[in-house]
């Protein structure tokens, strides 16, 4: 029998583990069938979710899961904070007509958590300590609430929420992205009339300009530190500290912070696919949606270039991707993870409920109902409409999207987030790959990092053991093509110019110093569900979902002996159980013995491959000799000892030049 609304109306299908959301409107959002009423209903189903695990007093929520590294007490305050954020909009976007017992269950645990030496009391605020994270997330909620909640609170509990919000005066925050918490929870002190220091707000405003490498892009401290930081912290924090400020914020500041934001979305709107994902690249992934939070900030802090129906359009976009996929899980909880739960796409520091930093994704509820990202009929995303490739020099990236497939995908020549003063640097799989995707995922189970296969190059010593990137060393990014190099081994090598066009991407390696070493390059790691169909042969290889996604990988230049082949792996990837890389795989450089004799010592190669992630029917490889009649590559002496020229062609006769 069909459930019915109370009009008779047949009630609309459950999305995900989101029964019961609001009837989807497709004349004002054409492209996701969302609305306001879609949000406030998810955001009221996850605040719901979590009353079984609070503490009696409410002060801390209790998740099942491992702990951080830093403890399950400090994990309960995170809870807390982080879904305080989540309560703070929806209360402030309701006027404050919210549930009552919403701003009953808040207002109780400030009490419980403030309490001296009480059951649920909040650890205090340290140097570099998970603390200062959670106290700016409460310090953001109870100024987004403060008609409702701050001033509602007895004086006794003001003054302690306050005491404890202080314990932040004085301390030392870690050099990145946490000084703006210190900022922001200051700031707050300041507003209630309560100690702070004027030094130490100034201070972290200052050092964030440190950082700043211009085109809207940040690095999250010291060095190429470039992922969603940049956009949900780096532009979030400032403008949500002079939301709180008000008229102590320096206008010139203030003015500086909205243009690097506008500036920044004019690029970011590119990073989302057809279907809403996001590209998969950096730390904290389990974050998921809050990629829509700078979204939103551009539009509460009038700093967006996007039209209102686009921003709505992305934001959407992005939580619609995550609950068709089951976030949040049947019990209505964010877990650690992508999709389901996956540990490898986690950090140390990540808890029970570190992924509700989501809370970011619904700063939207903050903007009035009326307010034009709510009204405005949804507008297409440019992914949406037509091919696109954009150079972004600051992190040192490529994006290159497909409108057949909706499928974006980053190449990535800049960005590895290493302290910069190590000799030796370990990566990261969500750093030092040459691709990410909204379509894949690096291969991050521990086995499958090790053995450092998809959208790698890497040299391979006897005992077959493969050379990692490091530490990367840009050379620029402009118009199609995006350059850098990296140091694999002591005396070695590597400079690679990847060149793009549509869904094609083209590596030319120049490969220095590996005399011995084998030479071994991975494609697109492809996952789901199932395990995806594989072919291979000489010089090339692909692997297959059955949706009709492919990732492929055929040697241009320099492979020939090379072997094509595909990898499997199994609970590696964030996108689905089974994984298949394609690679290429070639014999040492120089140094052994061939079927014909002594292979001649080579010191150096120059290797020309065509990778390819795409969904598209037309475009789509299915054999060696459709790959090879896609992209071509002729390689020629510049003369007069300037170099080597890769001329390489796509088939519909765009040519791009790359000297070696």
């Amino acid at each position: 029998m069909t459930a019915r609304t109370a009009s008779g109306l047949p009630s609309p299908p459950a999305v995900g583990n989101l029964p019961g959301l609001p009837p989807e409107d497709r004349l004002r959002s054409p492209v996701t069938g969302w609305s306001r009423a879609h949000w406030e209903a998810i955001a009221d189903r996850l605040l719901d979710a979590l009353v079984p695990y609070a503490t009696p007093g409410f002060a801390q929520y209790r998740l099942p899961g491992p702990a951080s590294h830093s403890g399950p007490l400090s994990d309960g305050l995170e809870g807390y904070a982080r879904s305080f954020m989540l309560a703070a909009f929806r209360i402030a976007g309701a006027g404050g007509k919210a549930d009552a017992s919403l701003i009953e269950r808040y207002a109780a645990g400030l009490a419980a958590g403030t309490e001296p030496g009480g059951p649920e009391a909040w650890p205090p605020i340290e140097d570099r300590a998970q603390p200062m994270v959670e106290a700016a997330s409460i310090a953001i909620a109870l100024h987004e609430t403060r008609p409702w909640l701050w001033d509602r609170l007895d004086d006794s509990v003001r003054a302690r929420v306050a005491e404890w919000l202080g314990g932040f005066v004085g301390k030392q925050a870690n050099d990145s992205n946490w000084r703006l918490f210190q900022v922001v929870t200051e700031e707050f002190l300041a507003s209630v009339g309560a100690p702070h220091s004027r030094a130490e707000i100034d201070g972290g405003l200052d050092r964030i300009e440190d950082w700043y490498r211009g085109g809207g892009w940040y690095s999250d401290g010291d060095g190429r530190k470039f992922d969603y930081y940049n956009g949900w912290a780096m532009h979030l924090y400032p403008l949500l500290w002079a939301r709180i400020a008000g008229r102590r914020a320096d206008p010139a500041r203030v003015a500086a912070y909205r243009a690097r934001l506008r500036e920044f979305l004019t690029t970011y709107q590119y990073f989302f696919g057809s279907d809403g994902a996001p590209v998969h690249q950096g730390r904290s992934l389990t974050y998921r949606f809050a990629t829509a939070a700078p979204l939103w900030a551009g539009a509460l802090a009038d700093a967006t270039p996007l039209p209102p129906g686009r921003t709505r359009r992305l934001a959407s976009g992005a939580l619609r991707h995550f609950a068709e996929r089951g976030v949040p899980d049947e019990r209505g909880l964010l877990t650690l993870g992508w999709y389901g739960a996956f540990e490898p796409v986690t950090q140390r520091y990540s808890g029970p409920a570190s992924p509700y930093w989501a809370s970011k994704a619904f700063l939207g509820l903050l903007l009035p109902e009326d307010h034009p990202a709510w009204t405005a009929v949804e507008e297409p995303s440019p992914v949406d409409t037509a091919d696109a490739c954009l150079a972004l020099p600051e992190p040192g990236w490529l994006l290159h999207s497909t409108a057949a497939d909706g499928i974006v995908r980053l190449v990535n020549h800049g960005s590895d987030r290493l302290r910069p003063l190590l000799a030796k640097a370990e990566d990261n799989p969500h750093y030092a790959k040459f691709g990410y995707a909204t379509a894949a995922a690096p291969d991050t189970g521990e086995a499958a990092w090790a053995a450092g296969i998809d959208n790698h190059i890497a040299l391979v010593d006897a005992q077959g053991v493969p050379t990692r990137r490091g530490r990367i060393h840009p050379l620029g990014a402009a118009g199609r093509r995006a350059a850098s190099w990296h140091a694999p081994a002591e005396g070695s090598r590597i400079e690679t110019t990847s060149v793009v066009h549509g869904p094609w991407e083209v590596r030319v390696h120049r490969v220095e110093g590996a005399a011995g070493a084998g030479v071994r390059e991975g494609g697109w790691a492809l996952a789901g569900a199932d395990v995806p169909v594989t072919d291979s042969g000489p010089g090339w290889a692909l692997a297959r979902r059955a949706d009709g996604l492919t990732s492929a990988i055929v040697g241009l230049h320099g492979w020939d002996p090379a072997t094509g082949a595909v990898v499997h792996a199994t609970d590696a990837n964030a996108y689905g159980r089974h994984s298949a890389t394609p690679y290429l795989s070639l014999p040492a450089l120089g140094g052994g013995s061939g079927p014909f004799g002594p292979i001649p010592a080579r010191t150096s190669g120059l290797f020309v491959s065509l990778v390819v992630l795409t969904r598209d029917d037309t475009d789509g490889p299915s054999t060696a000799e459709a790959l090879r009649a896609a992209v071509t590559a002729h390689v020629t002496d510049h003369g007069e000892g300037n170099g080597t020229v890769v001329i390489v062609r796509f088939r519909d006769g765009t040519k791009e030049e790359v000297v070696v």
